[in-house]
């Protein structure tokens, strides 16, 4: 099986190369849009700002190879927050894969949200084996709004949508490659997808 890491320069490459390999499995970062459409199986990572990584995916036109992926596709943090319409970081239009807004967390709590919490409402495959309430490890200060493409929720001043799905597209707010057993778990169930 071939397991893209999508490289744009905005990624949390490492540790995913890492929790794939503990798995089984070979994944190679790539920015070359004929290996990401070779692929079976990608991965669209992101760590930083939300208009910065936009114009980073805009210079490379991976905005336009990414929406037209058909292979399974998982967003992971900033990755998921990128395949929305628009995000309030930055005030940068999404890639719009998932008909959902991202907006910032509201200041009465800490932001960024940063450690462990809780997924619940778990709908779709890629949850398999996971218990409801299991602990994802998140660090973020935006979040997509709950909506009918939510596939998990988790609660954090609101409940927002902390895993999203629409057709062979996934995203999840959370770090599964840093969440134990659970994450693994994730990951494990992507593959077999």
């Amino acid at each position: 099986m071939k397991i893209v890491i999508i490289d744009y320069g905005a990624g949390n490459i490492k540790s995913i190369q890492f929790a794939f390999k503990r798995l089984g499995f070979e994944a190679v970062l790539s920015n070359d849009p004929d290996e990401i459409k070779a692929a079976d199986k990608i991965i669209f990572p992101g760590v930083g700002e939300a208009s910065s990584a936009m114009k980073m995916l805009r210079k490379s036109k991976l905005d336009v190879l990414i929406p037209t992926l058909t292979q399974p596709v998982l967003g992971i943090c900033l990755g998921m927050q990128l395949l929305c319409k628009t995000t309030a970081e930055g005030n940068a239009e999404g890639l719009g894969v998932f008909d959902v807004h991202v907006k910032r967390f509201n200041t009465r709590v800490k932001v960024p949200q940063m450690g462990w919490n809780t997924i619940s409402d778990l709908k779709s495959d890629l949850f398999k084996n996971i218990n409801n309430k299991s602990y994802m490890y998140l660090v973020h200060s935006y979040y997509a709004e709950h909506c009918n493409e939510a596939i998990a929720t988790t609660d954090y001043d609101v409940v927002y949508a902390s895993a999203l799905q629409k057709n062979n597209f996934y995203g999840v707010q959370f770090h599964p490659e840093k969440s134990s057993d659970a994450g693994e778990q994730l990951l494990k169930n992507f593959t077999e997808l």
